[in-house]
């Protein structure tokens, strides 16, 4: 049977392009919706327009194209929506697809629902889940809280599954070092912003009984000035502030590292993790990162609580004792890290079309497999 799956998205994401073309190696008749093709924001940050080989691309930037489109499509086909709160021409899509009785699911990641406005966050989620389950035949749920969290706000169990941000294969093309070097070196990418805490990564490095380590940042953002001037204090001559790189060349520098840290206040999921494991890099990364069940599962690196820093100090200084991974620990965490690649995240989501159409037992999500040798 081919399937027809729509994907309806704000713009060619990154994180999902990779899927994308990898269902269309399958045999699916493949459609990628955005409003537009690529954000200021991704291309200041060194990525590529992602490549769409084999799918079929539309722009869509009006309310009646939108409409067209959905009009257009096979009443056996798939939609995959981003989002539960239907903002723009993607709520658009929603409610033309309710009404043409046209099937569609929702990918939605970790929700931040800390701080004041959570509880409002939590009842307005409630309220959309119970407005929009009958419509919907499942959730794809990004990061390892949200199946519970979506479930908790009323989800059915049975429509809800446990899902990632699958990277296209390309990501291992960072070559694995030969030796170890010296020097160990800790790595960061992503924006210099208040959410991912770089400061209480360099404040944490301090604490470190053991000195003979590296930090090197990748990104840029608001926050530069005032972070090399407390590196410049904590950890004087230690710190190499890289800026930023295109993404091929930010894998390799991936590779180079001995290990990733995401000290992240909360993200959705966290593309630098799956890259870096995929490159056979530990990791380690707070629990409100998404990606901290993937980071326990890989079984190096660890994951640290939001709020814990002395939980962020224990985690940095036994990787240090540790020392760096030898090549082999490094391809058997590259291998094992294939289950994050968009032919496996294909091949699980195929999995989970056949199970809800009665066919085959609920899948299990590809990285809840051994963890690699020497962890």
């Amino acid at each position: 049977m081919t399937r027809s799956i729509w994907f309806w998205q704000g713009i060619i994401s990154p994180h999902m392009a990779g899927l994308a073309v990898a269902l269309g190696r399958r045999g699916c008749e493949v459609t990628y919706l955005a409003r537009q093709a690529f954000s200021e924001d991704r291309a200041r940050q060194g990525w590529p327009t992602p490549p769409l080989g084999g799918v079929h691309l539309h722009l869509v930037t009006t309310p009646d194209a939108v409409k067209e489109r959905v009009a257009s499509a096979p009443l056996d086909s798939l939609h995959f929506c981003g989002g539960l709160r239907g903002h723009g021409l993607i709520g658009v899509a929603q409610h033309a697809l309710g009404r043409g009785h046209l099937r569609q699911w929702v990918v939605m990641e970790t929700v931040d629902d800390a701080g004041r406005t959570g509880a409002l966050k939590r009842l307005e989620y409630s309220r959309l889940i119970r407005r929009w389950r009958s419509r919907l035949q499942g959730v794809l749920a990004i990061g390892h809280a949200t199946p519970d969290w979506v479930r908790s706000r009323g989800m059915p169990a049975k429509a809800v599954f446990p899902f990632a941000y699958f990277l296209p294969d390309e990501v291992r093309d960072g070559s694995v070092p030969p030796e170890p070097r010296g020097t160990f070196r800790f790595l960061f990418v992503g924006q210099l912003i208040e959410l991912k805490r770089v400061e209480l990564l360099i404040k944490s490095l301090r604490e470190l009984k053991q000195k003979d380590f590296q930090l090197a940042v990748i990104g840029a953002g608001p926050m530069e000035e005032p972070l090399r001037a407390m590196a410049a204090s904590a950890l004087p001559g230690r710190v190499e502030w890289i800026g930023v790189l295109p993404m091929q060349a930010v894998h390799a520098e991936m590779a180079r590292a001995d290990c990733l840290v995401l000290p992240s206040r909360h993200d959705g999921w966290g593309a630098v993790v799956s890259e870096a494991l995929m490159v056979g890099t530990p990791v380690i990364c707070s629990d409100a990162c998404g990606a901290a069940g993937v980071v326990r599962d890989s079984g190096h690196g660890g994951v640290f609580g939001r709020d814990d820093s002395a939980g962020l100090t224990a985690l940095l200084d036994r990787a240090l004792a540790k020392g760096a991974p030898t090549p082999a620990e490094r391809l058997s965490l590259a291998a094992w890290a294939m289950c994050l690649a968009a032919d496996a995240g294909a091949d699980y989501l195929l999995e989970i079309l056949n199970h809800v159409d009665g066919h085959g037992q609920r899948p299990l999500p590809p990285w809840k497999s051994e963890p690699p040798s020497g962890s």
